[in-house]
């Protein structure tokens, strides 16, 4: 396979075109988010990057916290709008009918829509040029009550997940393999 040298840029994907909820009681938005991951795993944390043009990062700045809220296949027209609207012309909630719910241990929303939203609080704040990286412990997990099978596992590929890659939506597809297969021995017969 030839590989032909391209321009220096941050074409990685797919990423998960996330939408995040701040702001509380009557001053809240919505923005898309595809900069975003995971940085440790105890105390879980991640992060959003944002331009500080945006409604949101002055939101963000002011209030130290946020919520991540994974988007489907039947929230993509959303995802999209939120992406490309500011906040400061017009109420994405109201133009979109998203519906939100009180977050568990921070002030801002969650999407109800959302299959799995991240309540998360911010430890730190670094720019990086164009964009302000917010660093995030997750303090709460919410999952939706559907996706949990009778033992308690989770089941997020049944969320039909949306995924984004170089200016395009897509759902995720089938599966085709789980942590560790390719080194699992084969159980004896």
């Amino acid at each position: 396979m030839s590989k032909i040298k391209w321009p220096r840029s941050v074409l990685l994907a797919p990423v998960p075109p996330v939408l995040v909820t701040c702001g509380q009681h009557d001053k809240i938005n919505v923005l898309t988010i595809g900069w975003t991951g995971v940085l440790n795993s105890r105390p879980p944390m991640t992060y959003i990057s944002l331009k500080p043009s945006r409604l949101s990062y002055e939101i963000i700045s002011e209030t130290k916290e946020f919520t991540i809220n994974l988007t489907t296949v039947a929230m993509v027209k959303a995802v999209d709008f939120c992406g490309v609207k500011s906040g400061r012309d017009v109420n994405k909630f109201e133009k979109m009918n998203l519906e939100c719910t009180d977050g568990e241990s921070i002030s801002c929303p969650m999407l109800t829509a959302s299959p799995l939203s991240l309540e998360c609080q911010v430890k730190n704040i670094i720019p990086l040029g164009t964009h302000v990286l917010f660093m995030a412990e997750i303090l709460t997990v919410n999952v939706e009550a559907k996706l949990l099978d009778d033992n308690g596992k989770l089941h997020l590929d049944q969320a039909e997940l949306l995924a984004y890659v170089h200016g395009e939506y897509f759902g995720l597809g089938e599966k085709c393999g789980t942590f560790g297969y390719s080194v699992r021995k084969k159980k004896k017969r």
